[in-house]
């Protein structure tokens, strides 16, 4: 290896761990998802059952357990925090990152390995899912790693290279399955199995390859799965299929979406990657050199594969076309590439696109301090129907009164960089990258801390401040964990607290803490007249129920 090539790698990862690792503990941690994980790996850690994942120190069955290891070890480290939830993902961007460069510079040179890693790097939602504490990121990584080494696998005719590339594909589909479960192997099998539709089925797969990817598949991705019915945990196991089929056939509750939801969310959420991709849809000519092209293939079936997947499933969650962001990226970076090579500029259109999007986003942070500045206005004015995010916006969140100047400054740059005449295409590519990384990492530090201070942050500190109390505190008519991860809740707690009609209405030893939400406070305490309202904040309604309350 080069010294060049050894110091852009050395480079990447210390950009990418000063990108993604500071000030990961700057808010906390939002429901459902990332509370989820974090809550399964506290409780592991306070029951030392580390073979089954636990909610409510009851099965969990939705999620299999390495995500969760991870968020323990980290946690063993930092302590049990926002940070040491976050901090895998975030070592997971700087993975990331350095996979897509040497995938990069082994397509073609250590330019496009660079370019791939700064469009990926530089978009907004794949920047901000290494902020975050959420499964996606090893799952999505894990996947493209194993499709990559199929893809190697295809074009190498050399059989020890072939049997290396087809176990080096099932070991990393096996660790997807053991991160989010058998959507990993179903979203590398479609993607392989397009490609042999398309090729008619000419590719040499002997029996021997199918032994040695079972084999490892069924060592790495069944290992808890074993583990589990050696251990007698069947109904753990059955529990978990059951929820993975019930994903597909049903909205999961309040994650339903229009037909299109996932299109829309890579448009705008992969900005400015996407715009660029565009062009790759619509000038699909051939590459000369073949193995560029070849991979362009790959992508193109991957990304397609995994968006009308995920259209098609009734659950609708932002990250579930997470796995796009890869093949969308290389096209983008692709599209970017053909150009400087053609010695182009950028066309009209994209140039027209990009700014309008990052007029929307820009607007969208302009406008979230319109708001809040005018709130009382805007709730005087009874144009939101809903209780509970009136309840929302009157918290005090304290704002400086600058922070439009994010969304602002951003709309500016890219007007700029667009307008001058001095700037060539390389040029205004870095340009509007940068300036899309600029926003977005300000938006992470400024603005997101705000945004949870309306949505959840008075349920958190209520949870927070019974830590240090002998109570149980459960939510009423809503769901959520933050209860479980913020109260600290211990295992050794009476087991009948998990039973939230028992917690109601049972002979309890201790008193009983309740959030409920604002819309629900009428009906709830009808329900339930033994519950006295403590106090109500920001949408929320706290109530208790004491000992002799019946």
């Amino acid at each position: 290896m080069k010294d060049s090539t050894k110091l852009l790698q050395f480079s990447i990862a210390i950009i990418a761990a000063i990108l993604f690792i500071p000030f990961l503990g700057q808010a906390h941690l939002f429901d459902w998802d990332e509370i989820n994980f974090a809550e399964a790996a506290r409780e592991m850690i306070a029951s030392k059952h580390y073979l089954t994942v636990q909610i409510n120190f009851q099965p969990f069955w939705e999620k299999p357990p390495l995500f969760i290891w991870m968020q323990v070890l980290s946690m063993k480290v930092f302590g049990i925090n926002e940070f040491a939830a976050r901090f895998p993902n975030a070592i997971c961007g700087i993975a990331s990152l350095l996979v897509l460069f040497n995938l990069g510079r082994k397509l073609l040179n250590n330019n496009f390995g660079l370019l791939w890693t700064m469009v990926y790097g530089c978009s907004l939602l794949p920047f901000f899912y290494f902020k975050s504490g959420i499964i996606d990121p090893w799952f999505n990584l894990f996947i493209f790693l194993g499709i990559n080494y199929a893809f190697n696998f295809t074009l190498s005719t050399v059989e020890k290279e072939r049997i290396r590339f087809v176990a080096l594909a099932a070991l990393f589909i096996g660790l997807a399955i053991l991160t989010k479960g058998p959507v990993g192997l179903l979203i590398f099998g479609l993607t392989y199995g397009v490609y042999l539709i398309i090729k008619m089925f000419k590719v040499k797969i002997k029996l021997l390859h199918v032994l040695v990817f079972t084999g490892i598949l069924a060592a790495v991705g069944g290992f808890w799965f074993i583990l589990l019915i050696v251990t007698g945990h069947t109904d753990i196991l059955k529990e978990f299929f059951i929820y993975q089929v019930r994903l597909f056939q049903t909205k999961d509750a309040g994650h339903g979406g229009f037909l299109l939801y996932h299109f829309v969310v890579l448009f705008l959420g992969v900005f400015p990657a996407s715009i660029f991709a565009l062009r790759s849809f619509v000038h699909d000519r051939k590459d000369d050199r073949e193995k560029l092209h070849e991979y362009k293939n790959w992508m193109m079936i991957l990304f397609w594969t995994v968006l009308i997947l995920f259209t098609i499933v009734k659950t609708k969650i932002v990250h579930y076309s997470s796995m796009c962001y890869f093949p969308l990226t290389f096209l983008g970076a692709y599209v970017i590439f053909k150009l400087q090579e053609q010695n182009r500029s950028m066309p009209r259109w994209m140039k027209a696109v990009i700014l309008s999007v990052a007029i929307f986003w820009g607007l969208i942070v302009i406008g979230l301090q319109l708001i809040v500045e005018n709130k009382e206005k805007i709730i005087g004015l009874d144009i939101i129907k809903d209780e509970f995010a009136v309840g929302n916006l009157q918290a005090n969140v304290p704002w400086t009164g600058y922070e439009f100047l994010i969304g602002l400054l951003f709309v500016v740059a890219i007007t700029l960089i667009f307008a001058s005449h001095r700037l060539n295409l390389k040029n205004q590519v870095m340009a509007v990258l940068i300036s899309t990384l600029l926003f977005t990492y300000a938006t992470v530090y400024v603005i997101t801390p705000r945004i949870e201070g309306y949505s959840q942050r008075a349920a958190i500190e209520f949870y927070q401040n019974r830590q240090n109390e002998d109570c149980y505190v459960e939510t009423l008519g809503f769901k959520s964990y933050a209860h479980l991860f913020y109260v600290q809740k211990p295992a050794s707690s009476n087991p009948k607290s998990a039973d939230s009609q028992w917690l109601l209405e049972g002979e309890i030893d201790k008193p009983a803490y309740f959030v409920m939400k604002n819309t629900s406070k009428k009906e709830q305490l009808e329900r339930h007249p033994q519950l006295k309202v403590l106090y109500e904040k920001n949408g929320f309604v706290f109530v208790k129920r004491d000992i002799s309350d019946k």
